[in-house]
């Protein structure tokens, strides 16, 4: 399916989750006004940092950004991402920088930043071989981050931009996709860590947080390519994306619980699962015979 199709579908529904919840959906993006707009997770949402950092996890070539405006800028995709799409339909700004840019503008600090890293996941022992950035780890940058806002527009005038800041998270999907067995202990980790990373998130002055569930891993190129008999049967994987399912509704029960802890938050489940599992089980209701052809792509 063409990756411009996937993310605008992906962008509506964020918008609608967003703003539903949020009470804002009948006075539309003018009264939707963040001030800014900070991105976490993993390939999905890395807008670049892996081109600044030693590793081989890179999207700096051809066919990716076939489709950007300035070619290819270590974004996973031929063109935007969901968070340049939604950063551009709050007229925040047109598309969200890499923190790790070093020529990262002042006035593209305020407006906000990605410090996202593509193979990342929220258990550590995902990044060890790739030398990525953590999800953990992507706290350090936004420190860092905080540290260079602060000085640009002071402390207090800081705390402002973060508080009405709209805040995306998206990993672990590359934590669950290395997984041999349907472990729930491991369901279970990857919970208690998402939770940390949330009250982190909120204790250095975060409000509003979306964190996207996990897609339906079973379909993912590299799981049904490894699963495959032959080279004529390619489907996903039932046993995968059952295991997303219970991850994904625990998730949200747990958000739910976070956001009565965390006093004036706003903490938006999004669930990725049904969006895309859609896309492909109906393809055709989005212009497509099929949406994953024999060679694995989606």
């Amino acid at each position: 399916m063409g990756t411009l199709m996937l993310y605008f579908i992906v962008v509506v529904h964020v918008w609608t989750v967003l703003f539903s919840t949020c009470n804002a959906a009948r006075l539309g993006p003018a009264s939707a006004k963040f001030s800014a707009i900070l991105v976490f997770g993993d390939s999905t949402v890395d807008t670049g940092n892996n081109d600044y950092i030693d590793t081989v996890v890179r999207a700096n070539f051809l066919p990716y950004g076939q489709d950007y405006p300035d070619g290819p800028t270590g974004r996973f995709s031929n063109g935007k991402l969901v968070p340049d799409m939604l950063a551009s339909l709050l007229k925040i700004k047109e598309a969200v920088p890499a923190f790790l840019d070093p020529k990262l503008s002042d006035q593209e600090i305020i407006t906000g930043v990605c410090f996202a890293s593509a193979g990342s996941g929220f258990d550590n022992q995902t990044n060890a071989v790739t030398k990525i950035i953590p999800v953990f780890k992507q706290i350090d940058l936004f420190r860092k981050y905080i540290a260079r806002l602060e000085g640009i527009v002071g402390e207090e005038k800081a705390r402002q931009i973060i508080s009405g800041s709209l805040v995306i998270i998206s990993a672990g999907t590359n934590d669950v996709a290395i997984l041999k067995d349907e472990d729930s202990e491991y369901q279970h980790f990857l919970l208690d860590r998402t939770q940390t990373f949330v009250k982190e998130l909120y204790d250095l002055g975060c409000r509003t947080m979306i964190i996207s569930g996990l897609p339906p891993v079973g379909c993912l190129p590299i799981q049904m390519a490894i699963a495959r008999r032959n080279s004529s049967e390619l489907r996903c994987l039932d046993d995968r994306n059952s295991y997303a399912q219970s991850h994904n509704q625990k998730l949200a029960k747990m958000l739910q619980q976070i956001q009565q802890m965390l006093s004036g938050s706003k903490i938006v489940y999004l669930d990725m699962y049904k969006t895309l599992i859609e896309m492909i089980d109906q393809p055709q209701k989005y212009g497509k015979q099929q949406a994953i052809d024999t060679s694995g792509n989606i």
